[in-house]
């Protein structure tokens, strides 16, 4: 028995077949070139040094600084601001987005109604055809599919779906800046804060030495020199201690607007009492898993498995495509016979077509998708070696900072040990008012570095914490790089 198609189809297959060769030769020399790196390719074991066994970061990492208002404020920031819904908007433009694509693959069914009429003219055609009106009205049902016979619908829809799954992980990312960016700021009121006590502690000093040098001019001690040099540190002094004020308001308004509020909000916040920065820490399996932690790698590794469907879906269109089309219903000439047996209509078919001069679009289109590829693979590559950048500069400056903060506290151990010797000797008459007042000098100077050190410790472990991914999870891609950068360059299916 032979199994050769019918002599009546033998030509158009040939024909199918031969357009399908040549629509398969057409995407020759097109291929993507980005190489995703693979995260344990980045060699950081000496930079980040010893690490313990510590995991990553709690979700409400920012607790661990013991300060309430702060907890409350950042509860506050992430009930909803306008950033947040921002972010939460385009998360549901994404998904609406991949809803649309899916819904291009599935059947569709519609209702129809219409009513058309023509009047032949005689001068074209002579009675009986001509100078008469005659008028159909017809009403049906509609079926139209189009089988995703090479998956490019589905292609499609898995773009669009990476796309939405990295607009909700930026969604989160979008939370962790905002919660690290009102911790910072809070930071910053601390640190304003102690800068006002301590300018307000060098005015005092100054304004008792202006008291004392105007004592010895009295006396005949002293000349006016020292009197102009005393006035211009109480000048400087306050100078300081407003600069300070300005900086305590600014913070306070700043983060007022983190939180979506007006500039009064920030006059309810008291002054922080934030605890020391704890110990850096960073997991033994840093560089590895921070695919999973960071949310701009694991949103730009979405992008990339998006970008790669995009390149099945461009593909896809150099086939054939078939279309499938049905109409039933009835018509006639007048509606009294538009529901008889005679006005039953009925039409469909399937339908082959595929381009074979487009004027370079497909190849133009694919060779797009191609560059969408490199950049998503590029932007992926930079994230993943940027993120390995931030965990290892927090770690690095949390402990050269614990080493100065060391450092000048011993200093301000000593600057304080010679004030109060020069303290004890003035009560004993032994040394002068104006002994004490100098020895103060170099106290208050190390009290505003230890104040300024405090606080970019402080930071530091924010950035540490913001680095390893503020304690969220996501559910990335395969991991496995050598078999993604393979797929990528799979030919046309």
């Amino acid at each position: 028995m032979s199994l050769s198609p019918p002599r009546q189809l033998r030509a158009p297959l040939a024909m199918a077949l031969s357009l399908l060769v040549a629509a398969c030769a057409s995407t020759h020399g097109l291929e993507p070139q980005g190489l995703l790196l693979s995260p344990d390719s980045l060699e950081a074991s000496r930079a980040l040094g010893a690490r313990s066994d510590a995991g990553f970061p709690q979700q409400d990492w920012w607790k661990s600084f013991g300060d309430a208002q702060l907890d409350t404020l950042i509860d506050e920031a992430l009930a909803g601001t306008p950033s947040l819904d921002a972010a939460d908007a385009r998360v549901r433009q994404a998904i609406a987005q991949a809803g649309l694509a899916e819904a291009a693959g599935k059947p569709t069914l519609g209702a129809t109604a219409q009513y058309s009429g023509v009047q032949i003219p005689e001068t074209v055609a002579p009675p009986p055809i001509g100078g008469d009106y005659v008028g159909v009205t017809l009403l049906g049902l509609q079926f139209k599919y189009s089988p995703d016979i090479w998956g490019g619908h589905r292609a499609r829809t898995q773009a669009a779906l990476g796309q939405a799954r990295a607009a909700e992980v930026e969604a989160q990312a979008a939370r962790l800046t905002l919660s690290s960016n009102i911790a910072r700021t809070y930071v910053a009121l601390a640190q304003a804060h102690e800068a006002a006590d301590v300018a307000k502690a060098d005015a005092q000093r100054a304004s008792h030495l202006l008291d004392l040098g105007r004592q010895r001019v009295k006396a005949g001690l002293d000349n006016q020199l020292q009197i102009r040099n005393a006035e211009a540190a109480v000048a400087s002094a306050q100078q300081q201690e407003q600069a300070a004020q300005q900086q305590i308001d600014a913070a306070r308004n700043a983060i007022a607007a983190l939180l979506g509020k007006g500039p009064d909000r920030g006059l309810d916040i008291a002054r922080p009492t934030l605890l020391a920065a704890p110990a850096p820490q960073v997991p033994g399996v840093v560089p590895s898993e921070l695919l999973g932690h960071r949310p701009d790698v694991v949103a730009a590794r979405w992008r990339v498995e998006s970008a790669r469907h995009g390149i099945k879906a461009s593909k896809a269109e150099f086939y054939p495509t078939v279309n499938l089309s049905a109409l039933v219903g009835v018509a006639a000439g007048n509606l009294s016979d538009l529901f008889s047996s005679d006005a039953f209509l009925a039409q469909g078919g399937p339908a082959i077509s595929l381009p074979i001069f487009d004027g370079g679009r497909l190849r133009n289109n694919l060779a797009k998708s191609d560059a969408e590829y490199d950049l998503a693979v590029a932007t992926y590559n930079q994230s993943l070696v940027g993120a390995l950048r931030e965990v290892t500069d927090a770690l690095q400056a949390s402990r050269s900072l614990d080493a100065q903060l060391a450092s000048t506290q011993r200093a301000r151990e000593s600057a304080q040990a010679a004030w109060q010797l020069a303290t004890a000797r003035y009560k004993a008459g032994l040394g002068t008012q104006l002994d004490v007042l100098n020895a103060q000098r170099p106290l208050l100077q190390f009290e505003q570095q230890l104040a300024a050190l405090r606080a970019q410790r402080l930071g530091a472990a924010i950035d540490l914490d913001r680095a390893l991914g503020g304690g969220l999870e996501f559910a990335a891609p395969s991991s496995d790089t050598q078999d993604i950068n393979d797929i990528s360059r799979a030919s046309t299916p």
